[in-house]
């Protein structure tokens, strides 16, 4: 028992899923790792009851010393405002060396703007807050992608497809992965056909080549027609993607691989996994949340954990 790795787990929004997956998957989570869950004992026992789901006893707590009314699948300041402060604790335990690394539930974008939180998601906040370019990476064994642009408006995304910018991505993440190469996914319908449909694909393919110089070796392939990216035939070679935009990744990687998927956060001085999937409110506390995607984002957590060394904080 003495070599698990102890995990901090930030509860995300109480009138969501996280909890019922958390409590669901304790028994299974404890033989992985040591659990320390970012919740006070007073609202674990009010959403157990909600639940009918007993709490263990060894379950190990860190408090954040507020209550709130848990309201099943409503979207409230006060929820997510403790979501917030859970995550925050859980960055802070793994900056002080009392966790090796941190696995996130669904937070609620909108909860959080109504709790004057200026932030666009857990992301964002480890952005700013360890002023890192974090990478967000989802996926599963099967298939990972990486998403140059995140949370922004469509009609923004074009504008944001910079030369330097997409080459220090690739740099990046080149950085946090192991060397296998990586499609990258161009903008524009049929990869732009050579300019008639657009000229993104000439700036992608400069940071393409220009990093790979740097890099040493063709690590990243590319501008790939999305719309071919991934069909069967095309993933018999790759499972590293780079999609310029949320739903250009998103979308067939939740199609393929929804319930066991997993987020990964790059490029930080701390490890932090999440579930792929968000609150759920119209499922919540009604018993039937999954918990495979959690105990995968664990069990890959874990793993980073023995790959690759974090930096120390002083």
């Amino acid at each position: 028992m003495s070599s698990l790795k102890t995990i901090a787990i930030s509860i995300g929004d109480l009138n969501g899923v996280g909890i019922e997956i958390a409590l669901k998957a304790h028994k299974e989570v404890s033989e992985l790792c040591k659990p320390i869950y970012c919740i006070d004992s007073s609202m674990l026992e009010k959403a157990s009851k909600l639940l009918h789901i007993k709490t263990s006893e060894n379950m190990q707590l860190h408090h954040i010393g507020r209550e709130f009314d848990i309201e099943a699948g409503k979207t409230t300041k006060e929820s997510g405002l403790y979501s917030y402060r859970s995550f925050m604790s859980a960055i802070k335990l793994c900056e002080d060396s009392k966790a090796d690394a941190l696995v996130t539930m669904p937070i609620h974008k909108e909860a959080w703007m109504l709790a004057g939180l200026d932030y666009k998601g857990h992301t964002d906040l480890l952005r700013k807050h360890f002023n890192k370019e974090a990478i967000m990476m989802l996926g599963c064994e099967e298939m990972f992608v990486a998403l140059f642009s995140e949370h922004i408006p469509l009609k923004d995304v074009a504008a944001s497809i910079q030369y330097k910018k997409l080459k220090q991505f690739f740099l990046d993440l080149h950085s946090s992965i192991e060397k296998k190469q990586v499609a990258v996914l161009g903008l524009n319908p049929h990869a732009g056909d050579n300019g008639v449909l657009g000229n993104e694909e000439l700036r992608i393919t400069k940071a393409i080549k220009s990093a790979n110089r740097k890099i040493g070796f063709e690590q990243f392939i590319g501008p790939i027609v999305p719309d071919v990216a991934f069909t069967p035939n095309f993933r018999k070679n790759y499972n590293y993607f780079v999609a310029m935009y949320h739903d250009q990744g998103l979308a067939p990687l939740k199609a393929l691989y929804f319930e066991q998927s997993i987020n990964i956060s790059l490029n930080l001085p701390i490890i932090r996994t999440s579930v792929d999937h968000g609150t759920a409110f119209d499922i919540a506390y009604k018993g039937k949340a999954k918990t495979l995607s959690y105990i995968n984002a664990v069990k890959s957590a874990i793993s980073f954990i023995s790959q690759h060394d974090t930096e120390t904080f002083k």
